[in-house]
């Protein structure tokens, strides 16, 4: 049943549920990229499993996200379920075996995995534009405070680091604008409190060192199996925009790091995005675009990308149109927009002459899809009814303490689990501002002696505020001369205080004199 180069995926059935053939993935098209499909409890969780461990088998390295921790059984032997040893006997797949699968765990908060970070530098201001949900003109000042680091030597490792050099900018808003174009403060001051909420969110757990090394979730055991790296999603999906910022941030990773290497026989990784409908939820068009280049190129580097999703429609034509291996599962038909999905997913399909595919799609049961791969030449098979073999390892979340035990044995235990801070922006930019404030403190200092300050005080005067005049037996007051300023007699200080006198009663008695005039 088992071919070499394949990877068996179940085996269809005719219209009268008697068996037809068995349906296979090909390795060699494993990075054309692919989709898994359908509506809640129809299955989709269970053939993720099955792909990843058929694709761990083969010596192909997966990295998945978890979203409810159902995933991370693959990690322990399989358990001889009813429904398992009935779906294995009812396919005919006599080589079922109970397994378990060389796994590492990742979490961003370090709880349930290896704690796995990036860079505000790497992160860039295009996904970090879109985290902070920032406008055009906050994206502008994003990608000025980004050329500015870069410029002066600035490196952004975390979130005080942004925040330091956002502060700097607002504080220098004039001059830099003369050199990078017009710097909004207040466009500044909105980041700012982006910043605020995104640490109240937890993406301070995300950003810092070390860096996740993409090499990392790309290893192979020594018996020449693929390891399989799954995030653990589960808190982590209380904010939908940093988890689908995260894992389109380490796609983008594998784009620019991994080098290009056409078709091989296999792909050197295969990238699960579960609930990829957050990645394309109000996205910018920018982004999706984005989106749409990485996953067309990325196939050169040897990566396959699968998306799991409910709805066919949750993810753009454009990107839908590059997957060439699909597995759908049940849909629900009962709303206009339900039925648009079907209609939707089943005209992705290569139609089948033995049964009509949209009426199909709302009559899967629990574990059945309607899958079609890419066959010779990346031609998409015709589109077959099949059930799909039950998983070898465990199905279901494990245990704390078995999870605790996989991490200890983990090829990447202690890597990660310790934070560094290196000198960065923020220890750069608060050396430079002290600095500043002792060489403001050193030029007042020596302005103040410069004005002739009491030395031995330690004050200084202004004109019109120095010592009292002292008399000597001259009679001649002894205040002191001070920047041209002449010392007076007292008879002329005398004068002065009686002109100032008169003054101010006449000044007084002019104004009485007009608001009276006014009151008549």
């Amino acid at each position: 049943m088992l071919q070499e180069g394949s990877l068996y995926l179940g085996t269809s059935r005719n219209p009268d549920d008697s068996l037809n053939k068995a349906e296979y993935l090909a390795l060699k098209y494993g990075n054309r990229h692919g989709i898994v499909t359908g509506a809640t409890g129809t299955g989709k969780t269970v053939t993720l499993q099955v792909l990843a461990e058929s694709f761990s088998e083969a010596g192909v390295p997966v990295f998945a996200s978890d979203i409810k921790g159902d995933l991370s059984g693959i990690a322990t032997m399989g358990e001889p379920k009813d429904w398992i040893t009935q779906r294995a006997e009812q396919i005919g797949f006599t080589n079922y075996a109970p397994s378990e699968f060389p796994v590492i765990f990742w979490d961003l908060y370090g709880e349930k995995g290896h704690r796995v970070r990036t860079t505000v530098a790497e992160m860039g201001p295009l996904l970090l534009s879109r985290l902070m949900n920032a406008s055009e003109a906050q994206e502008g000042a994003l990608n000025i405070a980004f050329k500015i680091a870069d410029d002066g030597g600035l490196p952004l490792m975390d979130l005080k680091d942004l925040q330091a050099l956002l502060t700097y900018m607002a504080e220098h808003a004039t001059e830099l604008s003369s050199q990078f174009g017009l710097i909004s403060k207040a466009s500044i001051a909105t980041l700012q409190r982006g910043l605020l909420i995104l640490e109240q969110q937890g993406a301070e757990n995300f950003f810092g060192e070390p860096a996740l090394k993409v090499t990392d979730i790309m290893r192979t055991t020594h018996d020449g199996r693929g390891a399989i790296s799954i995030l653990a999603a589960d808190k982590l999906m209380m904010n939908p925009r940093l988890y689908a910022t995260f894992l389109l941030w380490l796609l983008s990773e594998l784009f620019e790091e991994l080098p290009e290497v056409g078709d091989l026989d296999k792909p050197k990784l295969v990238f699960f995005f579960d609930e990829a409908h957050l990645l394309f939820n109000d996205a910018p068009k920018v982004l999706i675009e984005r989106v749409e280049q990485v996953v067309r190129l990325i196939r050169s580097k040897g990566v396959g990308v699968y998306f799991v999703t409910q709805n066919p429609l949750d993810v753009p034509e454009t990107v839908l149109a590059q997957l060439g291996n699909r597995v759908q599962h049940a849909l629900r038909a009962y709303t206009p927009r339900e039925q648009k999905a079907v209609k939707t997913a089943a005209d992705t399909f290569r139609p089948n002459p033995a049964f009509d595919c949209a009426e199909a799609i709302t009559q899967l049961g629990i574990g059945e899809a309607l899958v079609s791969t890419l066959e010779a030449k990346g031609i998409p098979s015709m589109v077959e009814r099949t059930l799909i073999r039950p998983p070898s390892g465990k199905v279901g979340p494990i245990s704390d303490s078995e999870r605790q035990k996989v991490m200890n044995l983990s090829p990447v235990a202690g890597q990660y689990d310790v934070d560094l801070d290196s000198e960065s922006a923020y220890e750069i930019l608060s050396a430079r501002a002290r600095k500043a404030a002792e060489a403001e403190a050193a030029r007042k200092a020596a302005e103040e002696k410069a004005e002739g300050g009491d030395s031995a005080a330690g004050r200084w005067t202004l004109p019109g505020f120095g010592d009292e005049p002292k008399e000597t037996s001259s009679g001649r007051s002894t205040t002191k001369r001070s920047s041209g300023y002449q010392r007076e007699t007292v008879v002329e200080a005398a004068m002065k205080s009686a002109a100032r006198s008169v003054a101010t009663s006449v000044g007084r008695a002019l104004v009485r004199g007009i608001l009276g005039s006014l009151r008549r």
